[in-house]
């Protein structure tokens, strides 16, 4: 190719010129190559501020973060309680006149950050100096857990505990604020009451029931705090409460007894006005109470109750039709059935009319009177009248009473007088509520009830006449037999007496009893029931015998004489009673 043909191809392929400068011209302007380096030089320039914007928020995000944590206080109860939890109220609890027997007292509680500890021998060593009682083996395994964040070392401490705990300067010790439950009368009515754990819930008596009604609940989903509730008001009297409980631990002491309780119950409401077991304990220290005095043996005890199960068999046969007031019974000898003799114990050994039967609790005509009726009538009425069945009432601690799998002879006629069938006092009380009132059932409450509610869920177990036949024997027996001794000034009382020989190791004992005796005043227009009992007396009242006229006979008559006036029944003096007034 010649040359001539080389420049045309090459000219062809592009066009070189030079300016003035000898600078080539590849055909763009200047002003064009100009615009694209400055395009570039911006777009890196906004790259550049975009990276510096962005390091500059997240360490605006960190130092945000950081600045929260540092005025935040973590909450380092989260694995124990939450603090709402910590300060969540209870409801006062108040008996029936609003007087204060429950409430919520502010208090503090001992905790560790072991992972702030410096050296946890010297905190436990230090510690000691002000609560001596501290474990110091558990204490110092919690604050060497140098993993750990939290540790309680003692809930609830007083201020003067945490003022001299403050005042080491341990570090890595701190206080978190919570609620106690303090019970300003103490042992005046722990088994009514019950008690919380160390969390301030609910573990026995109306404190259960409290949580039950769903403040437990509530409290699971964290819907409490510590606004204050609306007390929870009670049927008892606490001014009747105090004298029940004092009547029965003075038995106890008295007569030497394993244990005694009482109750006095309105026949027409079913309210219960005061209870009481011993031994028992303080609602604010329960734990030095666990070994007897936990046991309500009121409701959650089931005993036999002697004789004061004649007043049930006679309702029966009378209610039946089978017997009146006017029958009679040969009581002269013994019955023997089954291997078993059955005897008197103040045997007259004769022919006793139905009043003289329950007058001298006579065993042999009580039998005779149940074997008119039949084993399948006797059943049937005792489970009537609430005997056979596990009473209802708002206290969780309510025992099922126990019976024969299957009932003979035999167990009729030893049920009659009150061997073979246990029941819980309180539950006998309520049944015998039921005959002097006019035949109605009326489970028991703790909780106010007016006469309208009770008559409401009242039934009928027995007719008005045989209601007003058992008032005249307890009546008779009140002032001619073995209750004579309950009497008290102004207040007709009726009542029956109840001695059981106590089962041991599957045996009946010959020396040891458990005594009951059931009263109702004024019997002429019957109020109010009380029911005693006494678990293995060793004297009874004045130097006599171990049986109920002489042990549980007197709780009942301190507790009518003492609770009759507060309760405002009127007194009716007759000429009866200047004997009365004379020896009082």
């Amino acid at each position: 190719m010649s040359f001539l043909s080389r420049i045309m191809v090459l000219k062809s392929k592009a066009h070189f010129s030079t300016d003035g400068n000898n600078r080539p011209n590849d055909g763009f302007s200047r002003s064009t190559f100009e615009g694209a380096r400055k395009r570039k030089s911006s777009q890196a320039k906004s790259r550049v501020v975009l990276l510096v914007g962005s390091f500059i928020a997240i360490y605006c995000v960190i130092g945000g973060r950081l600045a929260q944590f540092a005025m935040t206080q973590p909450d380092i109860t989260s694995s124990i309680l939450p603090p709402d939890r910590l300060m969540a109220s209870r409801p006062d609890i108040v008996d029936r006149n609003g007087a204060l027997l429950a409430t919520d007292i502010r208090t503090v509680s001992l905790f560790a950050e072991p992972n702030k500890i410096i050296d946890a021998d010297e905190a436990v060593e230090e510690l000691r100096k002000v609560l001596p009682d501290l474990d110091t083996k558990s204490t110092y395994k919690k604050l060497s857990a140098k993993s750990s964040h939290f540790a309680w070392l003692r809930r609830q401490l007083t201020p003067k505990q945490q003022n001299q705990i403050l005042a080491l300067g341990i570090p890595g010790i701190g206080f978190r604020p919570e609620k106690r439950r303090f019970y300003p009368g103490g042992t005046t009515a722990p088994h009514i009451l019950g008690y919380v754990n160390i969390d301030n819930r609910g573990v026995a008596g109306m404190e259960k029931y409290i949580d039950d009604q769903g403040l437990a609940d509530l409290a699971a989903a964290g819907m409490t705090n510590d606004q204050p509730l609306q007390p929870v008001k009670l049927s008892i009297d606490l001014r009747v409460q105090g004298i029940v409980r004092d009547a029965v631990v003075n038995a106890v002491k008295n007569f030497q007894a394993k244990g005694a309780g009482a109750a006095v119950l309105d026949v027409h409401t079913g309210e219960v006005l005061g209870m009481a077991s011993a031994p028992d304990f303080d609602p604010n220290y329960p734990n030095e109470g666990a070994t007897e005095g936990w046991l309500n043996r009121m409701t959650n005890g089931t005993f036999e109750m002697g004789s004061t199960f004649k007043t049930f068999t006679m309702a029966m046969a009378l209610d039946d039709g089978k017997v009146t007031l006017r029958n009679a019974f040969d009581a002269t000898n013994p019955i023997r059935i089954g291997g078993f003799t059955i005897k008197d114990f103040h045997g007259q050994r004769r022919v006793l009319t139905v009043p003289e039967i329950f007058q001298y609790s006579s065993n042999i005509g009580t039998a005779k009177i149940a074997d008119l009726v039949g084993i399948e009538g006797h059943k049937e009425f005792l489970t009537r009248i609430g005997l056979l069945t596990k009473m209802q009432t708002e206290l969780p601690e309510v025992k099922m009473p126990s019976q024969p799998r299957a009932w003979k002879k035999i167990n009729s006629i030893t049920i009659s007088f009150g061997h073979g069938v246990s029941t819980t006092p309180l539950q006998t009380a309520v049944a015998g509520a039921a005959l002097v009132n006019g035949g109605k059932l009326i489970e028991p409450t703790f909780l106010p009830r007016t006469r309208d509610q009770a008559d409401a869920i009242a039934k009928m177990v027995v007719k008005k006449s045989t209601s007003d036949d058992v008032r005249f024997l307890l009546e008779f027996n009140g002032t001619r037999g073995s209750g004579r001794n309950a009497r008290v000034p102004g207040y007709n009382v009726g009542s029956k007496t109840g001695t059981a020989d106590k089962v041991v190791n599957g045996r009946y004992s010959n020396t040891l009893n458990f005594n009951t005796f059931m009263a109702v005043f004024p019997i002429d227009n019957p109020q109010y029931i009380v029911m005693t009992f006494i678990d293995e007396p060793k004297s009874g009242e004045r130097g006599g015998g171990t049986i109920s006229a002489f042990t549980a006979l007197p709780i009942a008559r301190d507790i009518v004489a003492r609770s009759a006036p507060i309760l405002g029944v009127q007194p009716n003096f007759g000429k009866d009673d200047s004997a009365l007034l004379a020896s009082y």
